[in-house]
């Protein structure tokens, strides 16, 4: 069975949306309201290799991946970076304490890591930045002269 179009075009708007939201609420977490010396702390007990690095990293990648993907800008490559980073986060710091996030388990980076993984496959949909500059590129060169 196939979805009509624009209900598959709300669907991964809303997707993108709320990934989004959430990926943004935990990069502005851990550069404004923990700031990267904690959160780097955090991630020293948790194990994290290099974790100054590893914390500016794991922020920068929620911030400015959480906008792009809330914008349906560069969605592929950024999902895919995102999944990557939610795969690390898995192994380092919550593969060995179950799923619930209250344990310290990977209910949420796991999740987070899905619908990542979602995008990276989908592509960002009709509602998105990805699309107008496709539809921008084809109509540009749907006018170009042909030099034959």
């Amino acid at each position: 069975m196939s979805l009509p179009d624009s209900l598959r075009a709300t669907a991964l708007l809303l997707a993108r949306l709320l990934l989004g939201v959430v990926l943004i609420a935990h990069g502005w977490q851990k550069f404004f309201l923990d700031g990267i010396s904690a959160t780097a702390a955090a991630f020293t007990r948790m194990g994290a290799p290099m974790p100054y690095l590893s914390a500016t990293a794991a922020a920068t990648i929620e911030l400015i991946g959480g906008v792009l993907i809330v914008l349906g800008a560069a969605t592929v490559l950024t999902a895919l970076v995102v999944a990557a980073n939610m795969f690390g986060a898995f192994v380092i710091a919550h593969m060995g304490h179950g799923i619930f996030i209250k344990n310290g388990g990977w209910e949420l980076v796991g999740m987070i890591g899905a619908v990542a993984i979602t995008l990276a496959v989908t592509g960002a949909g009709r509602f998105s930045a990805d699309e107008l500059l496709h539809n921008i590129r084809r109509h540009r060169d749907s006018e170009q002269p042909s030099h034959r």
